[in-house]
């Protein structure tokens, strides 16, 4: 692990962060042609050959493991078989009030399980999200995230709310929390230097796909405002700022890894982010998608404007910035009458604006975890494990499964700076009996290997071929 000790070093570069002032050596990749692929307006992230690349996964999160407990639920056999099942993604929770438990003191047992963890994806060929995760800021107000001592509450009163827990957000106490964090010079430097400790540490290893800058950030309503108008403001204003500075930050110490900005929450009710540009050559869009109505309790209506009203939204700012989206939560109950349809609308859905996602969350039991307590999928969420083309050689033009019919297809485009064979993930549990293949375009191979298809295309650029999977 590289060591992370040398205070003075990273505190000049944060100073100079916080002041507008950056290294040279931090500005040395501005003019670098960012990894991507952009296609009628969606953007995804690259490999290496030029491929564009598409995720699909889980959250990994530990939110009762403190201290020497953390991580404690979460196992190698976790990665292990979510690569079994076809899935190359987790977005891995950690929490700044373990990391830092004082203030500069960080704890590096804690950076060593994530490091662990890590490794155990790289075993598993699984990439993996650091998400700074919070819920309702941090341990002062009973939750997981910012710590204690970087709490400033003001004095303020707070009632907890245990079985409406998200209301806590709008305590005047939480919100002046969030605010302090945003605009006190000492708070915004810790929390820069957070991440450059995060981003030493674990910057560059194979696993790692990017950084989750810090979980549905939430503001301080001023007198008057209801939640649009302060989400507006907020976003344009002071969240830009943060997730300009905190990318800044990781810069100082990893130029490659991909790092990922969220809009507030207020997007799950169709309204349009108004986060300004992030300046950074490697920025992805991380928004959430839940499902208002079935947070409170009810079940999915099929027939509802919900999904239609985010796609409607959602699509525009990641479009206009040229982003890759990987929407990095999204869930629901599994146990609604609806539960399937609601999985079967969602993955499709996800399919038409994405290029990946991540479930809450990877975890046996009840709620939306994926797994039962014997450790067997859930009926609906067997849903998620579907046919997905990882790795294309060219342009994705279209991709969707057909569950009904167990049926996916995928149209793409090659291009001349796009190498290497078109690798599309075919899980087990979707085809017991085997699946059948079919190639239309030019000239073409294919091979299945286990749970890939390997497609080999030999035509000239600017050719278009459809795959088609389904059953034998």
């Amino acid at each position: 692990m590289r060591r992370t000790s040398r205070s003075a070093p990273v505190a000049l570069a944060v100073a100079a962060l916080l002041l507008g002032v950056l290294p040279a050596q931090a500005r040395a990749d501005s003019g670098r042609a960012p990894d991507r692929v952009t296609v009628g307006g969606r953007t995804f992230i690259a490999d290496g050959q030029g491929r564009a690349l598409q995720w699909r996964g889980f959250n990994l999160a530990d939110k009762r493991g403190r201290g020497a407990d953390a991580f404690a639920d979460i196992h190698e056999s976790d990665l292990r078989d979510m690569a079994a099942r076809g899935f190359n993604l987790a977005r891995l929770a950690f929490f700044w009030d373990d990391l830092e438990p004082a203030p500069g003191r960080y704890d590096r047992g804690y950076l060593a399980k994530m490091r662990r963890i890590l490794d155990w994806a790289d075993r598993y060929h699984v990439k993996v999200v650091l998400d700074a995760h919070q819920d309702v800021y941090g341990p002062h107000f009973g939750s997981r995230g910012v710590p204690d001592w970087a709490t400033r509450d003001e004095g303020l009163p707070f009632s907890p709310v245990p079985d409406d827990w998200f209301s806590e957000y709008f305590e005047p106490s939480v919100q002046t929390a969030f605010d302090h964090l945003y605009k006190d010079g000492d708070l915004r430097a810790a929390h820069a230097r957070m991440w450059v400790t995060v981003a030493s540490a674990l910057g560059g290893h194979p696993a790692l796909l990017g950084y989750d800058l810090m979980n549905e950030p939430f503001a301080k309503f001023l007198e008057g405002e209801d939640l649009p108008a302060a989400a507006a403001r907020f976003e344009a204003g002071e969240l830009t700022e943060m997730w300009n500075r905190l990318a800044r930050a990781v810069r100082l110490v990893d130029r490659k890894s991909w790092v990922f900005v969220e809009p507030t929450v207020i997007v799950g009710l169709g309204v349009p982010t108004r986060l300004g540009r992030i300046d950074d050559p490697h920025a992805g869009y991380a928004p959430h998608f839940y499902e208002t109505a079935m947070e409170t309790g009810a079940d999915y209506d099929p027939h509802g404007p919900f999904i239609p009203a985010y796609e409607a939204a959602i699509s525009d700012y990641p479009t206009r910035n040229r982003m890759p989206v990987i929407v990095g939560e999204w869930g629901g109950n599994p146990y609604v009458a609806h539960a399937s349809q609601f999985v079967t609308d969602m993955t499709a859905s996800l399919d038409r604006f994405s290029s990946g996602w991540t479930w809450w969350q990877w975890c046996r039991g009840g709620g939306y975890c994926f797994l039962d307590q014997a450790g067997a999928a859930k009926p609906s969420a067997r849903l998620l494990v579907q046919p997905y083309a990882r790795a294309v050689a060219g342009d994705p033009l279209g991709f969707a499964y057909d569950p009904a019919a167990r049926t996916y297809t995928l149209t793409f485009r090659t291009r001349d700076n796009a190498g290497g064979p078109t690798q599309i993930t075919v899980p087990g549990d979707t085809y017991p009996n085997g699946y059948r293949v079919t190639v239309r375009g030019g000239d073409a191979r294919w091979d299945g290997h286990g749970q890939t298809v390997t497609v080999n295309t030999r035509g000239r650029a600017g050719t278009t071929y459809e795959v088609t999977i389904g059953p034998r």
